[in-house]
């Protein structure tokens, strides 16, 4: 049976509002949950799967090279279950679906014929970065259930106090969990392949802890929590939400905050997520190219691909951080910081491109992972545009 191919197609607009999330990827290949939102998508509807995104990512993120009218398009900013599937593969060339005026999937190229979703049907999405770490306990419940279907969880040592169900648990093979208290009543937890629990943290759900992810030790890890695969992470973290590859290894706290690859916090970094007056937080918009209303009382930190924090920084509510930046010294830094920047509170200057891809391939080694020509060709292109985002 031929497989149709499956494009993911970023909508503009969603994509802007994204940024820098979505400066170095295509919105789905951000992860929420356990699982990438393209994940979540090949995992309930297998096809040969392309992307429609940013000009300047297609070297890396292809689209297919010969459209057809069986191609099936999604909004890739859409996240799938079970039931919009269904109705996903029973589109016939040239029709769409459509939730509240917004379209989420098509067969075809062009389409001719619109069905209206019902208002019980409209489906979970993200369309700003804080939506990431806002619905991510929906997303941990719903990908849980799906990656741990007719499976069994490798047993867990007695070593760990377990509060709650412990059903609710699910590790996989060559994970390690010796001497925590891991509380499974507020939400399910997923350990991933090779990950490792140190003693003495704190664990309470949900929370998906990627394949190679380690808790340090005496962590403090609140649910709704995200910890991608092959970061390290200590200290204490509240519905934080991180992509992959990046750490927070040390003490100090970060909350309701979302970071992107290669990125890392130093010892003794602290991320507000919540302002002394209590009121509405303002996140910055790339762009309307100003600070927006969320409708949230807690916001922390947003922080693109390969930024880093030195020790003991402070970061006030609601900061953004672009690609490449890097933030040291004492005191706030503003609450946006553009692409390639460094500095303190007392000044900032640009990166020279040259200096982030020796950083870059310097970090991702410790990984045991190159920085390929697609990446290069990628950021040099992002540093050529980055004024048009300041």
């Amino acid at each position: 049976m031929n497989m149709h191919n499956i494009v993911l197609k970023d909508d503009e607009s969603v994509r802007a509002n994204l940024l820098p999330l979505t400066f170095t990827r295509p919105i789905s290949l951000i992860r929420q949950g356990i699982m990438t939102i393209k994940e979540k998508w090949e995992f309930l509807l297998p096809g040969n799967y392309f992307y429609e995104t940013a000009d300047y990512l297609e070297c890396k993120y292809k689209k297919p090279e010969q459209p057809t009218d069986n191609d099936i398009i999604i909004a890739s900013h859409i996240i799938p279950d079970e039931r919009l599937v269904a109705r996903i593969k029973a589109l016939t060339p040239g029709q769409r679906l459509v939730s509240n005026g917004e379209e989420i999937a098509r067969m075809g190229h062009e389409a001719t014929e619109t069905i209206e979703l019902g208002p019980d049907e409209t489906p979970l999405s993200i369309h700003h970065p804080y939506d990431i770490f806002k619905s991510n306990d929906i997303a941990i419940e719903s990908d849980f259930a799906l990656i741990t279907k007719g499976r069994k969880s490798c047993k867990i040592s007695e070593s760990n106090t377990i509060i709650g169900d412990a059903s609710k648990i699910f590790v996989e093979e060559g994970a390690t969990v010796e001497g925590a208290i891991i509380n499974a009543a507020k939400g399910h937890i997923y350990i991933g392949k090779g990950a490792e629990i140190m003693e003495g943290s704190c664990i309470r759900g949900a929370l998906a802890l990627l394949d190679g992810a380690i808790i340090n030790m005496g962590s403090k890890i609140y649910g709704a929590t995200t910890i991608g695969p092959h970061c390290k992470v200590g200290g204490e973290l509240n519905n934080v939400v991180m992509i992959g590859y990046s750490n927070k290894a040390h003490d100090g706290f970060l909350g309701n905050a979302v970071i992107g690859e290669w990125c890392n916090l130093g010892a003794g970094c602290v991320a507000s997520n919540l302002k002394n007056d209590y009121t509405e937080i303002k996140l910055w918009n790339y762009p309307s190219r100003r600070f927006l209303k969320t409708g949230l009382q807690f916001c922390g930190l947003i922080m693109g691909d390969h930024s880093k924090a030195g020790i003991n920084t402070m970061f006030n509510t609601a900061t953004v951080l672009g690609v490449g930046v890097n933030i040291h010294g004492s005191g706030f830094p503003r609450n946006f910081v553009a692409s390639f920047t460094e500095g303190s509170p007392a000044g900032f200057s640009d990166v020279p491109l040259h200096k982030f891809f020796d950083i870059a391939r310097r970090v991702m080694a410790r990984r045991d992972v190159d920085l390929t020509e697609q990446d290069i060709e990628i950021y040099t292109k992002l540093y050529e545009i980055t004024e048009t985002y300041k």
